[in-house]
């Protein structure tokens, strides 16, 4: 077949001359001339140009958008923080105690007479064996008078009492008074509950002190006739200042006393019994949710933000600008080339 080949070749030479002719023709036909050259290349050009204006644009607007969103969040944070120190959160937690330091029970018994007093455990008071007679006197006790906070002129005569302390046996103060006879309709007594008997006992000036627990605590009765249970739990308040006030609350249950004295009496007794509710102790105190760090890391982010999109548009318009600026030379070159 090679030879036939190159005896063909050697046969026609001008029929391969016309070939390669033709050829060269097609292959020139394809090449575009100079004008439409220059028309294309610009075009694309321009179209590349003007979509990258268009996408710098929309970036543009979206961190504006970004950097609006910023300062509202600056705004809403310093306005939440703000809102938040007027008004803090009141906090509530509780220690538990195996011992309280022994309250100070100061009763008002006007004309009645302290009987019995004693302290037992584990809740159980032993019957009565001598109602309305003198017994045993067992607790700590102190007499004081001391004129009236409220009035400064009438006096008030107090027996003050030491409180029970061991929580975790139950210790209970029993106490039994006397009223010969009353010319009021209601026999009651009153009685007021602070926070420690020992500093009572250690104050030099304890009318003053008397006076100050007065006009701080507030008082209650128990009346005439009945056993009042009274079981007290302890809160503790800290001010804003760092001082710390202590106040009480009780649960009073009243059951009816049943005199079983042989002959009838005019006479009332009274019957009242203090022991603690629980062994926690309950703390009160205002705290503010607002954390200045949290905050202030906050804003720093926020503002971390806003400059790193301020300078993302700083660059996108000097872009855009610079950009324009290149476009328009081209253009003036066309322009003068064409002139």
């Amino acid at each position: 077949q090679l030879s036939e080949d190159v005896e063909r070749v050697s046969e026609n030479p001008t029929d391969e001359r016309e070939g390669e002719m033709e050829v060269h023709e097609d292959a020139s036909s394809v090449i575009l001339p100079d004008s439409e050259l220059g028309t294309t290349a610009p075009s694309l050009r321009f179209s590349k140009t003007c979509l990258k204006n268009v996408f710098s644009v929309i970036l543009l607007f979206i961190y504006l958008l970004l950097m609006a969103v910023a300062v509202f969040l600056v705004y809403q944070t310093i306005s939440d923080f703000r809102e938040k120190l007027k008004h803090p959160v009141m906090s509530v937690s509780y220690k538990e105690v195996s011992l309280y330091d022994a309250p100070g029970i100061a009763f008002y018994p006007g004309k009645a007479r302290l009987l019995s007093c004693k302290h037992h455990y584990y809740d159980h008071i032993p019957p009565l064996i001598n109602p309305g007679q003198p017994g045993d006197i067992e607790c700590t006790t102190q007499r004081i008078n001391y004129t009236d906070p409220f009035t400064n002129q009438t006096m008030k005569y107090a027996l003050v009492v030491q409180g029970p302390r061991d929580v975790k046996k139950k210790e209970l103060v029993f106490l039994q008074f006397h009223l010969n006879g009353t010319d009021q309709d209601f026999s009651a007594i009153d009685y007021l509950l602070f926070s420690s008997f020992q500093e009572f006992i250690n104050s030099p000036e304890k009318a003053e002190f008397m006076k100050d627990c007065e006009s701080s605590y507030s008082s209650w009765k128990f009346s005439g006739g009945f056993r009042t249970w009274v079981k007290m739990s302890l809160v503790k308040t800290k001010e804003e200042d760092g001082s710390e006030t202590v106040e009480f609350k009780q649960e009073t249950s009243v059951v009816n006393y049943i005199d079983q004295r042989t002959k009838p009496r005019s006479d009332q007794l009274f019957f009242v019994v203090f022991e603690w509710k629980d062994p926690f102790i309950q703390t009160v105190q205002d705290i503010i949710t607002a954390n200045p760090w949290n905050m202030i890391a906050l804003l720093c982010g926020i503002f971390l933000a806003l400059f790193k999109a301020a300078d993302f548009a700083k660059l996108s318009v000097k872009w855009m600008i610079k950009i324009r600026k290149r476009h328009l030379k081209r253009r003036r070159q066309v322009m003068n080339h064409i002139s």
